[in-house]
């Protein structure tokens, strides 16, 4: 089985009394095999031999049926410590991946298919569960019970023991054997796993623009033979998993047999007695359960070493902006300025840089509008000033502190950002107002409602504030869903706005309304603005122009008009 990340390893160690507990049931269970065995094989022994009634072994067949009542009772509680170790390790894994992923930021979801990380953090991590609550445990039972059974029956029969013994490493021989195969099975099932949820995820949330482009069929097909290829994947792993199976209980019942012809040439020789014969056959398939149940065990668990290839690949990407972790004191003094200076930034999978040189200067108290065409650099810019991503050259500086020394929490709580698609949960309106500011009063919700223009529409509505507002928003208006996240602004009541001009896809009076509602929000702010609206533009205090990840010029709308540059030419075209 492939390389385990170490920091699973320490996992499953801190789980190591769950599965201690696991490892420890079945180990008393083998134990109760083998007496089980004795009991068995000595009750038949003396009724067959002396032709004696059954009435003088009723206590023995009590304690026989004592015994299976314990390996029942040991086999629950067995398997149930080691599913409460791997509710635990996945518990955490789970919540590194959520902590990690919020850390990293959309710059990094972006870049990734959001399909593919649901598929980690769900499939991904539950994979594992076959990993930790059957393989390990299986692991040890099969060092442990196999050694135990040996060590009772070499004092009872030697050639027994060495038969036993010289059999035993064919069954993980031939689990080796077949592992290679295995592996690069499941990896090929996990990989067109994580493909269709790609597809299927991008194929839901796009469903209203495909059906009005009229592309279902089209998607229908990718989507069915994506499909295909995961069930052909599955088909290969299964064939696998049921040759390996095979092979191993071909290789445990010749080996039992063997140990079966010996020990009847041997009876009919008079070179061993019948109890001791029959134990040793009673005892003999435990031997060798144990090792095929390590091999069928190998095929459940090796889908979850291949899944956390993925998980800890996730774990180990690079947290921008965290820097500022070595220094916790800092606070965004009343007047400052933001200054960008030669900053240039290229992100991993794109060969030219997206930012180049970049220097502007921005004070607070002003609204500063970004502009430029798609491409030009932009959302980089805004991801840059939320710490989703640290510059590769040059250096940010607030009030000539260098940025990446603030603290990321810290600085993100100076900061609301209005983005074109705010993040609305089906949750009610006031659970999801809230999220900008948890222990907000009524009073406070309710002013951030009016401020944004929505407190009359919530009014009217039959729950109020309780009003669920469905998955994305749905149930509410474009402008409703931008005029919510403005009250979430409102509300935070930072320093600092970022709107990445959150009317652009609204028709004429919702914009109007949206306008309106945003004056007041500039009011004794620093706002800066990613602009498509020249009526947005306009009013800006500063403008700097963006083309090709550069600043190519900035300044007001009237002095950029006046030069006649890339500005000028970008509104005559429309192409704001």
């Amino acid at each position: 089985m492939n390389f385990i990340d170490a920091r699973l390893i320490k996992q499953i160690i801190v789980s190591r009394g769950l599965l201690a507990a696991a490892v420890g049931f079945g180990f008393i269970n083998g134990i109760l095999v083998v007496l089980q065995a004795y009991i068995l094989s000595t009750v038949i022994a003396q009724v067959f031999q002396n032709q004696s009634g059954i009435e003088p072994f009723i206590p023995l067949l009590w304690a026989l049926f004592a015994i299976l009542f314990l390996r029942g009772v040991c086999i629950w509680l067995a398997e149930w410590y080691a599913g409460k170790a791997a509710v635990r390790v996945k518990d955490d894994l789970r919540r590194w991946l959520q902590e990690h992923l919020f850390l990293l930021g959309p710059a990094y979801v972006h870049r990734h298919f959001s399909g593919e990380i649901t598929t980690v953090v769900t499939e991904g991590v539950e994979s594992l569960d076959a990993y930790i609550s059957q393989y390990l445990p299986q692991v040890a039972l099969a060092g442990l019970i196999p050694l135990v059974i040996v060590a009772v029956v070499f004092p009872v029969d030697p050639i027994s023991g060495i038969i036993l013994f010289l059999t035993a490493p064919l069954i993980p021989v031939f689990m080796v054997l077949i592992a290679g195969k295995s592996e690069a099975a499941t990896r090929r099932n996990w990989t067109a796993l994580r493909r269709m949820s790609v597809q299927f995820l991008d194929t839901i949330q796009g469903l209203l623009t495909l059906k009005a482009l009229n592309q279902t069929a089209d998607r229908e097909k990718k989507i069915e033979k994506s499909s295909d290829q995961y069930r052909r994947a599955t088909l290969n792993v299964l064939q696998i998993a049921f040759l390996s199976a095979l092979v191993l209980e071909l290789v445990g019942t010749i080996s039992t047999a063997i140990l079966a012809v010996g020990i009847g040439l041997r009876l009919l020789k008079g070179t061993i007695l019948f109890q001791e014969s029959l134990f040793i056959l009673f005892i003999a398939p435990e031997f060798y359960l144990q090792l095929r149940q390590l091999g069928i065990k190998f095929h459940a668990g090796i889908a979850g070493v291949t899944s956390s290839e993925r998980i800890f690949e996730i774990l180990d990407s690079k947290i921008d902006g965290q820097d500022g972790l070595r220094n916790s004191g800092w606070s965004l003094p009343g007047k400052f300025s933001i200054c960008f200076q030669s900053v240039g930034f290229s992100y991993p999978d794109k060969s030219l840089p997206v930012l180049s040189d970049v220097s502007f200067r921005i004070e607070s108290g002003q609204m500063t509008a970004i502009v430029g065409r798609s491409g030009a650099g932009k959302t980089t810019l805004f991801h840059l000033l939320l710490k989703f991503i640290s510059p590769g050259k040059g250096a940010i500086l607030i009030n000539e502190f260098p940025f990446e020394f603030i603290p990321q929490d810290i600085w993100r709580e100076q900061i609301c950002w209005v983005s074109q698609s705010p993040s609305l949960f089906n949750k009610t309106i006031l659970e999801n107002v809230k999220i900008a500011k948890p222990s907000a009063t009524m009073d406070e919700i309710a002013r951030a409602l009016q401020m944004a223009g929505l407190e009359e529409f919530i009014q009217a509505l039959p729950s109020g504030y309780d009003t669920l507002i469905g998955e994305n928003g749905m149930r509410l208006s474009g402008g409703q869903r931008q005029r919510l996240a403005l009250a979430r602004a409102f509300l935070r009541d930072a320093p600092i706005v970022l709107f990445d001009e959150p009317t652009a896809m609204l028709d004429p009076e919702q914009e109007a309304l949206m306008v309106d509602a945003t004056r007041h929000l500039r009011q004794n702010r620093t706002v800066i603005v990613i602009a498509h609206r020249l009526e947005t533009i306009r009013t800006a205090d500063q403008i700097i122009f963006l083309e090709n990840g550069s600043v190519i010029e900035s300044g007001s709308h009237d002095v950029l008009v006046s030069k006649k540059g890339g500005y000028f030419r970008m509104i005559e075209s429309l192409c704001i």
